[in-house]
């Protein structure tokens, strides 16, 4: 009788996704596994061994689809490079390659796209944009440095953005890393409240 209730609460608990949906959920969770997959392992980690002894996972926002969301993507030509900071003296070079304008809770919101100039060799990378950003939630439950996602050039003019997916740089973890600084003009006057938080007390 135990299983047959907890049988029917789960398939009525999916009624209220579509099945799109459900593979999206499954999609995330999967994403989080890795991550904390990556983060435990010893070979791949890049924590400090003393928090690599106690860790145990990662904390992330609870998964919410209203964070997943469809932009329009602008492109926007003939941009001049420019260095960007960092935590340390490293000054790598980008170039702002478009912009992806979007709606959370009824707010218009614009982040700007950057792509290195410096391409990688890795053919996997070759459609590669960076987009560093901050938020309301910035040194208020997510790490004050910002968080970053991954995206690729679009072929039309719409790019989905899942925040549930924002991840954050390395120097979260280790002073050992240089990490890039969010533009200031990649500010979300907005609660990002999805991705990663803040790990302990870096």
């Amino acid at each position: 009788m135990k299983k047959i209730f907890l049988f029917f609460l789960l398939s009525t608990s999916l009624l209220g996704f579509s099945q799109t949906d459900v593979e999206i959920l499954s999609e995330i969770k999967a994403y989080h596994s890795s991550e904390n997959e990556k983060f435990s392992n010893s070979e791949t980690t890049i924590l400090e061994p003393k928090d690599f002894k106690e860790f145990k996972e990662l904390a992330f926002y609870p998964i919410d689809l209203k964070y997943r969301v469809e932009a329009t993507f602008i492109r926007t030509p003939g941009e001049k490079p420019f260095l960007m900071p960092t935590t340390t003296d490293r000054l790598p070079e980008y170039v702002k390659y478009g912009e992806v304008h979007f709606t959370i809770d009824g707010k218009m919101l614009k982040l700007n796209l950057y792509q290195t100039t410096a391409p990688s060799e890795d053919p996997e990378y070759a459609d590669y944009l960076f987009l560093p950003f901050t938020d309301l939630t910035s040194g208020e439950g997510s790490y004050g440095g910002g968080r970053f996602m991954d995206c690729h050039i679009p072929e039309g003019n719409t790019i989905i953005l899942d925040f549930n997916k924002s991840y954050n740089p390395y120097c979260a973890y280790s002073p050992r890393y240089s990490c890039p600084i969010p533009p200031l003009e990649n500010h979300l006057e907005t609660r990002i409240e999805a991705g990663v938080k803040a790990f302990k007390e870096h």
